[in-house]
């Protein structure tokens, strides 16, 4: 994975980057694409097989951007910990992400980013890299002509801080006592989404400690004015929720200066407790790299020692985020999605054909039933009472749950002819009790919490590194809804109530909007095989309209692909390269609405079967996934692999029908 400037959709715009696809991909002459079809789901199955683990898991590599690595190396040198092996093949990686230009990016083929490329470039000052040598010089000139450090989001600059690069009253203010807030009031703990809380709470410590390590080098050529690194900006307008804010903040800051010492000093050990016990048995938070990274600061700030034993788990688990790659670099992942591939493998090889009791299929559902999550997390605070039982993105993240990743797992359950069939049927039950009772009371779903949908976390001027709440979203209810239907409970008013959301939240261009994946293709693709399966005719106007919609932004080459920019630009929505994992999802709505015999789908199967590789899998450099829109992107390397699969199974098998009488009924491949 290299980011680069191929022109695939940086320099042309979004209508002719549509047209463009991979180059290998050869055409399918109508008469041999059922052939050509049963052909490709066959390779990719193979292909598939022989990427499991034999405890049954799959993962694929989870590709963000360099920002992971560098800080990954600052926070190797705030500890002292750093080594020359990891540094050097660190910045091999960061240096193989460097455009032309001496920018990085935040997905392939993207635009500069600001942050991205001022991180990067400490990483590589860090590893020895010269201020003056040509790959440095461009990337300072570019930050220099960007508006410098002073541009550039919060926490790129609290890293700067931690150095003595950057003033921490230069910093909006986080104070610990965030802590004490009832679980009712404003700005309490809980009303951030839980990866930006499992973040705050470490960072308020950070916060009030300010604290600062020696700076090995100056960073002077990073300002636009060394004199004046941090110029004086007009406050917004009081009458505005900015202007309200940055007042709050500068109060915050007045209150750090006489702030009594005993409640500070509770407030700050509260959070440590707090963190503490989220710690998961791996070591890490969350599962997730950035709250783990702020936690060990934290606790270390506060006397833990690095030998502590949750300080050595908390580095250990770290060094299981890095890929380390053939060529020598070190590629830090943001978390591991194995629970989540894993769900999605299973269900693109049984509607692939593959036998419900196929060794394969029956290890991954053992495995499965291994990682539903049976005690509370910080979910029950906005749901008390309910029974535990829902599954996980990541090997170890027993606190938080999410809904999304539960739907999914049971759909894949249910695919398994399972030689257990009555533990099968009791971890269903309860995920399905689990993800019924975290509806919000729009009649939707989150990802991760029930009605986490305060407007304040947002507003605060710390926040500006992507969505800090988790609303519900089209995706997560659609997947919700579909499982619900196949269980047989589309006529409960809880799934009456989802598919309602779900129709009044269709654009009028008939699309509906992609929270966790590339963007209105995804949000489309997802809800059309849910509204169909709860009973929706294919008649009814919302479906015929997403039809129109995906047929009105199918590429000349018969594919489909969008650009993150839609989440900014309305030119890009539904535009840009081609790429497998989202013509899959457009086939999956399309063959869900009743177009098999389409020439849109006919077209988007042929340029599946056309691109596949002779291994039977797909290339894509193109990020499909999303973290933050916009913000936080990503490259689900398995994605294409298990999306095109599913895609050309249901084109060869036809739509899954009810999968409790289904599992055991099909012959294998």
């Amino acid at each position: 994975m290299t980011a680069t400037t191929d022109g695939s959709t940086g320099a042309m715009g979004p209508r002719a980057a549509s047209a463009s696809g991979p180059t290998d991909t050869t055409p399918v002459l109508d008469g041999d694409l059922r052939v050509a079809a049963e052909r490709a789901t066959a390779r990719s199955v193979e292909h598939l097989l022989g990427r499991q683990d034999p405890q049954g898991w799959w993962k694929g590599d989870l590709a963000t951007n360099v920002t992971m690595d560098a800080e990954d190396l600052l926070l190797r040198q705030f500890l002292g910990v750093q080594d020359t092996r990891t540094t050097e093949a660190a910045a091999l990686f960061i240096r193989g992400e460097q455009r032309p230009d001496g920018t990085w990016a935040t997905f392939h083929g993207g635009p500069a980013e600001l942050s991205t490329t001022i991180e990067a470039y400490v990483a590589l000052r860090l590893a020895g890299d010269r201020p003056e040598e040509p790959h440095m010089a461009r990337a300072s000139r570019w930050v220099r002509e960007q508006g410098g450090i002073a541009g550039s989001r919060v926490f790129t600059r609290l890293w700067l801080a931690l150095f003595g690069w950057w003033r921490w009253d230069d910093l909006p203010e986080l104070p610990p006592e965030l802590i004490f807030l009832p679980k009712w009031f404003p700005l309490n703990i809980y009303d951030f989404g839980c990866w930006a809380r499992q973040t705050v709470v470490p960072l308020t410590i950070v916060s009030a400690k300010r604290p600062v390590r020696p700076a090995p080098f100056a960073l002077d050529e990073l300002h636009s004015d060394a004199a004046d690194p941090n110029p004086a900006k007009a406050p917004a307008p009081l009458s505005s929720w900015n202007g309200v804010f940055q007042r709050l903040d500068k109060a915050l800051h007045a209150y750090q200066k006489i702030a009594p010492r005993r409640l500070r000093r509770a407030a700050m050990n509260a959070a440590a407790r707090w963190i503490i016990e989220r710690q998961e048995n791996d070591g890490c938070w969350g599962g997730i790299q950035p709250p783990a990274v702020y936690s060990v600061i934290a606790l270390h700030l506060l006397g833990y020692d690095l030998d502590h034993p949750i300080m050595r788990a908390g580095l250990e688990s770290l060094d299981r985020f890095a890929i380390w790659r053939e060529d020598g670099a070190r590629m830090i992942e943001a978390c591991q999605s194995p629970v989540w591939d894993t769900c999605l493998a299973t269900i693109a090889l049984a509607d692939a054909g593959l036998s419900p009791d196929h060794p394969a299929l029956v290890r991954a559902a053992d495995w499965m039933l291994g990682e539903q999550i049976v005690r509370p997390g910080d979910w029950d605070v906005r749901r008390p009472g309910l029974i535990p039982g829902g599954w996980a993105f990541e090997f170890d993240n027993d606190n938080y749950p999410d809904i999304d990743d539960t739907a999914e797992v049971i759909l894949a359950l249910r695919r398994v002819a399972h030689p257990d069939p009555e533990r099968l049927d009791a971890a269903i039950e309860r995920g399905v009790r689990w993800n019924m009772g975290m509806q919000s009371r729009n009649g939707a779903w989150g990802a991760f919490d029930a009605d986490n949908t305060s407007p304040f976390p947002n507003r605060l001027p710390f926040c500006d590194f992507g969505e800090v709440i988790d609303p519900p979203s089209a995706d997560v209810t659609a997947h919700v809804v579909e499982m619900l239907a196949y269980e047989g409970k589309a006529h409960l008013p809880g799934t009456r109530r989802g598919i309602e959301w779900l129709l009044a939240e269709q654009e009028p261009n008939g699309a509906w909007f992609g929270r966790w994946g590339v963007n209105y293709v995804y949000g489309t693709g997802a809800v059309v095989p849910a509204l169909t399966a709860a009973g929706l005719p294919l008649s009814h106007p919302a479906i015929r309209r997403a039809v129109s919609w995906l047929k009105s932004v199918q590429n000349d080459d018969g594919g489909w692909g969008e650009d993150l920019r839609s989440y900014r630009e309305e030119a890009w929505i539904g535009r840009g390269a081609t790429t497998a994992s989202q013509t899959a999802w457009a086939l999956l709505g399309l063959l869900a609405a009743g177009e098999r015999d389409s020439k849109a789908v006919e077209r988007g199967v042929a340029w599946l079967a056309g691109a596949q590789r002779a291994d039977g899998s797909w290339d894509e450099p193109h990020f499909t996934g999303t973290g933050f829109p916009w913000d936080f992107s990503i490259n689900y390397h398995l994605y294409r692999q298990v999306f095109p699969l599913t895609a050309l199974g249901r084109y060869v098998h036809g739509e899954p029908g009810p999968l409790t009488a289904r599992a055991g009924s099909r012959k294998g491949v």
